[in-house]
């Protein structure tokens, strides 16, 4: 509230809070035998999970699944524990477990694993399934869907119903969506015993990537690491103005880096940042939305996001690293950009920060933020050029060099941090008179980034899986959550090595339950979004949504982003992380690619698979569903509504973004010619965005008014695609006839693309016409290149038609088919680089600033709010 004293819950909001944690967290609080079902089920999954991803099978030779038996027991854990640890119906049943609750699970447990039961005889009947099998795959679905809603509630279920209503229902359904639809046998099988529905790559990514890492981070937690994370970051942004929500940016951004749901997010970190940011002056309905904001961006954050990263690696065909790589700029401005928004906020409000009990010199103030927005690349590039070269000069045998010293750095910092006093929890109903100070909070737990540094050697040096680097961090986690406790003991002298030793193994399996509890949501997820891709693939819905966009949008192409942003929205609506983006990019992905090619926009895939991932996750605060707003609304009391309003106010910088990338794929780090285009093209992302976010709050350096809110959105525009204006004067290519293709195929250098305009008859009996690129390997003559591409031609009088095309070549990736013409050919044309529009644009930015500068000092303002 306004004067600083935090309100008391009424019974009704205590109420939600605990209901949202009870949904995050795994149900039911069982007693009695149930109470140790529900904790030994959970262990044996976790067990299971580090079993498969460890080299130990390989190297015992027992115990070895294939991914899709694995697949099936991950399944028949998280179906058991969806029916065991979540009643039918909400708040009923909460402290046991019903006769006919045990009775399902073990049928959906049962459901599931039949897979790997009788894979065997499954395997001899490909496409010919026995009655057993259809009666076991029918009630597999329905059971899936029930799991689902118990887990997550009502709007994926309806989803996945839908898709089922519509895979067996297709001939009455109107023209526009209509197919010859599946019988009811055929659907059964493919959607439960095969892989290309439930039992497909999203519910493999589940098993192999996405139980790791949510298990590292209930590790990370039960070892302390949140609430270290928490009061580093209010030790180091409390003082600023609005810091205490500046800090729940930093904090919940950390925490929804690992935390595979926004909602969990909000629960767990909002639970603290929210009372606080009340505490020092901040509505309830800012205080929630600032945390809706933060933990949605946290979703969209390498290295994990939400494991979406670990799915676009399997659906656009890029490593992992690259992913990491073209989504962590986008993310990084977006956070910069929450950051000055909440600053905004606060001077407006005319806040002052929290007393601290140290004063940090200038020097210390610009290292936190430099620590802070680039901890993670930070630390990733300390990894790989401070300790890569030992890899270079040790070969494998730099691990038997690494491993001693990490462990000698591990027992270093624990003494190190035994030196300052612990860390206490935060209590949000106390005043906040003065901040922890930043030395001794930040060394406390110097030693919970050493699992990271393990993290991230195995990913971009080892260049391991991410199933088995996140082993291997997970592996030297649950050694430090053991033994943290009996090394702080013995280095205190306190004599009670023994019991802290016990402790640390209680939080060992206590950890490895809370992991598994918290996968039961995701896992069931995965799965029942794999009906959706099961009911594409089975209905080619895709193509039918190419056509139902193209004719709303009337062939333009930013009416067709912005209504394939909106349906993502639609999708999105209510769904996890994981299952939203199998969604969204299983219809959506597939529309910008073919729409865009056919009027000229080439775009990366992975910047289309971006597009819809950013609006999908944008949905958990969007109203009327914006859960993660109604999550935030019940732990600040305000109103769920007006929360996911103003959450979207904050996140419409985020909004943008997608937009952005798509025309000026630089954003993405994808073609950049050096260091110095690197960093030209940060600069001006992150000032665009910065700016972009003073035109919609308002507010600069004093209150802005219309027109200059007009000419920031223009300057916001001109910085982030600087190419619409210097295409106007300078165009990037021009159009020749498709004869003249040889001509210039003899000066396209080795393996640049060449953009082509082909038209002709689609599989489908369509006639198209579309753009494609295709890249040029060497080759002695043109026509060699060209063969060498898979594309063979011949001149037909005013035209070149395609004589062949080879099969598994980039010509047929590209989407040529026989028979077609090659229209024409885009030659890439001389030009001043664009970023020259950046001149003009700075210049009025400077002329803007100087006069709502000169009206500040005239109005006898606040301080500048231009610095953070």
């Amino acid at each position: 509230m306004a004067n600083g004293e935090p309100r008391a819950k009424t019974n009704k909001e205590q109420a939600d809070v605990e209901e949202f944690l009870q949904t995050e967290s795994g149900g039911r609080a069982a007693t009695g035998p149930a109470a140790v079902i529900l904790f030994v089920v959970p262990l044996c999954w976790s067990l299971f999970q580090l079993w498969i991803a460890s080299p130990l099978p390989y190297v015992v030779e027992f115990g070895i699944f294939n991914s899709t038996e694995a697949r099936s027991i991950h399944l028949a854990f998280a179906s058991f524990l969806a029916f065991a640890a979540f009643p039918m119906i909400r708040g009923k049943h909460v402290n046991h477990v019903p006769v006919y609750d045990w009775v399902l699970a073990l049928a959906a447990a049962f459901s599931a694993a039949y897979l790997y039961l009788f894979y065997d005889q499954l395997a001899t009947r490909p496409g010919a399934p026995i009655t057993q099998d259809l009666i076991v795959a029918l009630g597999g679905l329905v059971l899936l869907l029930e799991a689902t809603r118990r887990a997550l509630g009502l709007p994926l279920t309806i989803v996945a119903t839908v898709f089922i209503v519509y895979a067996l229902a297709g001939p009455y359904m109107p023209d526009v969506i209509s197919h010859k639809g599946a019988s009811l046998e055929k659907l059964a099988s493919h959607q439960w015993l095969g892989t290309e529905g439930v039992f497909g790559v999203a519910l493999g990514v589940s098993t192999g990537f996405v139980f790791l890492f949510v298990l590292f981070g209930a590790l990370l937690e039960r070892a302390g690491a949140g609430n270290y994370f928490i009061q580093v970051a209010y030790a180091l942004l409390g003082h600023m103005r609005g810091g205490p929500a500046k800090a729940a940016v930093v904090s919940s951004g950390l925490s929804g880096v690992i935390s595979g749901s926004s909602i969990a997010n909000v629960v767990t970190t909002g639970t603290f940042t929210i009372p606080l940011m009340k505490r020092v002056g901040f509505p309830a309905t800012k205080a929630g939305a600032v945390e809706v904001a933060a933990s949605t961006n946290g979703q969209l954050t390498p290295p994990i996001m939400g494991a979406a990263a670990f799915l676009m690696v399997e659906y656009v065909g890029i490593s992992y690293i690259e992913v990491i790589k073209h989504a962590i700029l986008p993310a990084l401005i977006s956070y910069v950009a929450l950051i000055y928004i909440v600053h905004l906020e606060a001077c407006k409000m005319n806040m002052q920060g929290v007393e601290r009990l140290d004063r940090p010199s200038l020097a210390q103030r610009m290292l936190t933020w430099v620590v802070l927005l680039l901890g993670l690349s930070v630390l990733t590039l300390a990894v790989y050029y401070g300790i890569g070269w030992v890899k270079d000069a040790l070969g494998s045998d730099a691990v038997w060099v690494l491993a001693p010293l990490l462990l000698l750095a591990y027992v270093g910092l624990v003494w190190y941090a035994t030196r300052f006093p612990e860390l206490k929890e935060d209590d949000p109903n106390e005043a906040m008179a003065e901040l922890p100070p930043v030395g001794p909070t930040v060394k406390t737990g110097l030693y919970y980034l050493l699992p990271v540094v393990v993290l991230v050697w195995c990913l971009t040096v080892e260049r391991f899986s991410p199933q088995l680097s996140a082993f291997w961090a997970t592996l030297f986690m649950i050694f430090i959550i053991v033994t943290q406790r009996p090394l702080k003991a013995m280095f205190h002298k306190h004599g009670a090595v023994g019991g802290a030793l016990l402790d640390g193994c209680g939080d060992l399996f206590h950890s490895l339950v809370t992991g598994a509890r918290n996968m039961v949501g995701i896992g069931v997820a995965t799965a029942t979004a794999g009906i959706v891709v099961g009911t594409v693939t089975l209905t080619g819905i895709g193509l039918v949504m190419t056509q139902f966009v193209e004719f709303i949008s009337g062939g333009n192409l930013l009416a067709m982003l912005v209504f394939t942003a909106l349906i993502s929205l639609i999708l999105g609506m209510g769904l996890p992380t994981t299952a939203n983006y199998i969604v969204v990019s299983t219809l959506m992905a597939p529309v910008i690619v073919t729409l865009g090619a056919q009027n000229g926009l080439l775009v990366p895939l992975i910047a289309v698979h971006l597009f819809v991932f950013y609006f999908g996750i944008l949905a958990d605060d969007t109203p009327p569903v914006g859960l993660a707003a109604y999550a935030a609304a019940a732990i600040s009391g305000g109103d769920p509504i007006r929360t996911g309003i103003q959450g979207f106010t904050y996140d419409i910088r985020t909004a943008i973004l997608p937009f952005m990338f798509i025309f000026n794929t630089q954003l993405l780090l994808i073609g950049l010619s050096g260091w110095f285009d690197l960093l030209v093209t940060i600069f001006s992302a992150v000032t665009a965005m910065l700016v972009f976010s003073a035109a919609t709050q308002g507010y600069w350096f004093t209150r802005s008014k219309h027109w200059e809110t007009a000419l920031l959105l223009l300057i916001t525009f001109t910085l982030f695609r600087p190419g619409f204006w210097w295409d106007m004067m300078y165009p990037p290519t021009e159009s020749r006839p498709g004869t003249e293709i040889m001509q210039y195929v003899d000066q396209v250098p080795v393996d640049e693309p060449i953009v082509l305009q082909a038209s002709g008859m689609s599989l489908d009996g369509n006639d198209v016409s579309t753009f494609v690129e295709l890249p040029l390997p060497e080759g002695a003559t043109p026509e060699d290149r060209l063969m060498q591409a898979g594309l063979e031609l011949r001149a037909d009088g005013d035209r070149m038609v395609v004589d062949f095309v080879g099969f598994g070549t980039a010509a047929e990736d590209a989407g040529i088919y026989f028979d077609w013409t090659i229209d024409s050919v885009q030659v890439a044309l001389e030009r001043p680089p664009k970023e020259l529009m950046f001149i003009p644009a700075l210049l009025l930015l400077a002329v803007l600033a100087f006069g709502q500068i000169r009206r500040r000092s005239r109005e006898g303002a606040t301080p500048a709010a231009g610095a953070a």
